[in-house]
């Protein structure tokens, strides 16, 4: 079948490939053979070939083993395989998906899949999923869309999409723009493009980047604690539309004073940071003082983005501009 695409499944484990055989809580163990022993048909619209990465829960995921799966994805498109998919674990599988979407420039689609059930519970979600996500991987509708994330029948851009229930199985949503795309029983039907996506060439990370979340009274210890140990960046999640309690707004300027990059986003579900706020700590404030502002991405998203842009050696205002472009 040399006309249909040739899709590389990239299998790192996750809870897509647990099992609980022991009664002691599930575990990695299936490989990326024994999965596909559960998704018959794809050889009707792929040639789909596995490459077992490693069989590592969500929270065993490093920045470092995230770039490297980035240079497998790039490697892939090098060989001649005209689409990726790739399993994760659900807990950091945004992180992932959202660094690959940085670095990928060509039109091949990517695709992120996970499950939130595993294989020793009732009615588990990832060969369905797995399917889903080849479906989309082997469409030429789904190129020159970036990187997307397929779970439960919707297909979402990774520059977008955050997971927002612990165990739910929708839990992955993009709150502000809605999916790109669904499944409308066998239909794969495409609505848009990513809106505001763009590509960061980058060298390496910047591993010495924080993240703190904002909360009534915080007095900006933390802040003063990782300017302290040198940290290149720091991401703080602010109150509401961007806004910080006084104390820990003054730590913010002074670690930005520094040389630090603090970028700032909301701990809120959606919506974006601004200005908007003159009052001590509010968000004008901080906007005057040279604070950058992220667009509308949660607080790890945007640790992934500053440990990018921090290593392709960008400076506050190279990021900051860099984001408004």
């Amino acid at each position: 079948m040399p006309d249909l695409p040739r899709i590389r499944l990239i299998f790192t484990g996750g809870t897509i490939s647990m099992r609980d055989d022991a009664g002691r809580g599930a575990v990695p163990v299936l490989s990326g053979a024994d999965l596909l022993k559960d998704v018959p048909g794809l050889e009707r619209f792929c040639q789909p070939v596995v490459h077992d990465f490693g069989q590592l829960p969500g929270p065993h995921m490093t920045p470092q083993r995230m770039w490297e799966l980035s240079e497998l994805v790039a490697r892939s498109f090098d060989q001649g395989f005209e689409g990726v998919v790739i399993t994760h674990g659900t807990d950091t599988l945004e992180e992932s998906a959202y660094l690959c979407d940085l670095r990928h420039q060509g039109p091949q689609p990517v695709v992120f899949v996970g499950a939130m059930r595993t294989s020793s519970q009732l009615s588990w979600d990832g060969p369905i999923n797995l399917y889903q996500a080849c479906r989309v991987a082997a469409s030429a509708e789904a190129r020159d869309r970036g990187v997307l994330v397929v779970m439960n029948s919707g297909v979402c851009a990774a520059c977008e999409v955050t997971k927002t229930y612990t165990e739910a199985l929708d839990t992955f949503q993009a709150p502000d723009t809605g999916p790109v795309a669904m499944f409308d029983g066998e239909e794969l039907r495409f609505h848009r493009r990513p809106a505001g996506r763009k590509a960061l060439v980058t060298p390496g990370l910047e591993k010495r980047v924080a993240l703190i979340v904002a909360s009534a009274g915080d007095d900006g210890s933390l802040i003063d604690l990782v300017a302290a140990r040198g940290d290149k960046g720091v991401v703080i999640e602010a109150l509401g539309r961007g806004n910080l309690p006084p104390p820990m707004a003054k730590a913010a300027i002074a670690a930005q004073e520094s040389g630090m990059v603090v970028l700032l986003t909301s701990r809120c579900w959606g919506g974006r940071v601004s200005g908007t706020y003159g009052y001590e700590g509010g968000g004008a404030r901080l906007m005057e003082a040279g604070l950058v502002f992220t667009p509308g991405i949660p607080g790890h998203k945007a640790r992934i983005l500053l440990m990018a842009a921090l290593g392709a050696g960008m400076g506050r205002q190279e990021i900051s501009q860099w984001l408004r472009s």
